[in-house]
């Protein structure tokens, strides 16, 4: 099978080198000419457009910042729709709105394409080796055909339904871990103040019933002081936008989302758009006169676990 993948980015040149070590045939396509270099050294083949790109490989894989930026390599004048034919499988795995996906897979069907969406879940460090995890939304057979690069690229991998559901249970499973970051900030806040010890503290909650993925990771760098989650505010503003836009469209009113994103706004306000997004809990730091650091936690997280095989769940 040969891949080619668009979108080197903090995921995308995980996901995409992940391939490469796995031995695929893969063409690479970034704007950033830097990191395609870094490909070309590896193995990989480069395309000059997406066009191109698509014209010479039998899946092709976008893993892009945003809807707007995908609309472009799709539908510009060197884009992917213009090289997509017959039996080709587009998979798009950003996370992105579900009825833009919904649309432009209408337009690679047209093409006779096969289009999916397969959003990651679980960190930068687990897309670096492997161990991340995939949903896959779309037709069942391309996801079978596919399921071999899926399977390097991540562990557990859930084929969710028809296509537009994996980039539904995305945009919840992200709302879900920027609600928890948030109200970390509130729990470091409170355990400082009254004086706890912070690791004794992160262990306690580790073991608890107020345990979560978030704080087993993000807590570590905001511990360390490097907030370094490789995810940043602007993404976060993006995933639970889209998110309370969904509700919207479903006309469900919620409470909890829209205080979540205002939370982010501010702090990327205070911060800037490419802050940490694990810095949202800075704004207590800042604001009590306090800061949240303990010894022995690392700078950036590190995936420690032996790379498998992905396997369907």
């Amino acid at each position: 099978m040969k891949i080619g993948f668009i979108g080197l980015g903090n995921v995308g040149g995980k996901l995409a080198g992940s391939l490469l070590r796995n031995k695929f045939d893969l063409t690479v396509r970034d704007l950033d000419k830097s990191l395609t270099d870094e490909f070309k050294k590896k193995g990989a083949k480069i395309a000059e457009n997406s066009r191109e790109l698509t014209k010479g490989v039998d899946l092709i894989i976008t893993c892009l910042p945003s809807p707007e930026i995908c609309k472009d390599v799709m539908e510009g004048p060197n884009g992917i729709l213009k090289g997509i034919s017959k039996d080709k499988v587009w998979l798009e795995m950003s996370t992105t709105d579900e009825a833009e996906v919904k649309r432009m897979g209408k337009l690679v069907s047209e093409k006779g394409g096969i289009p999916l969406d397969g959003p990651v879940s679980g960190g930068c460090h687990r897309a670096a080796t492997g161990n991340i995890a995939i949903f896959v939304g779309g037709e069942r057979k391309a996801f079978e055909k596919i399921l071999p690069a899926l399977s390097s690229m991540g562990r557990k991998i859930l084929h969710t339904g028809e296509l537009g559901s994996a980039s539904i249970l995305k945009v919840i499973t992200n709302y879900l871990a920027s609600t928890h970051l948030a109200a970390l900030g509130e729990a470091w806040a409170v355990a400082k103040k009254s004086k706890l010890d912070l690791t004794k503290t992160f262990k306690g909650i580790a073991v608890s019933s107020g345990n979560s993925f978030v704080h087993e990771t993000e807590s570590q760098v905001i511990l360390n002081g490097s907030y370094n989650i490789n995810f940043t505010m602007d993404l976060v503003e993006k995933d639970v936008g889209l998110f309370n836009q969904l509700a919207k469209k479903l006309e469900t009113n919620l409470e909890i989302s829209p205080l979540v994103l205002d939370i982010f706004k501010d702090a990327k306000k205070k911060y800037g758009s490419r802050a940490w997004s694990s810095m949202v809990v800075k704004r207590f730091e800042d604001k009590l006169g306090i800061n949240f650091r303990a010894s022995n936690f690392p700078e950036e997280l590190i995936d420690n676990e032996k790379e498998e095989k992905g396997y369907e769940i």
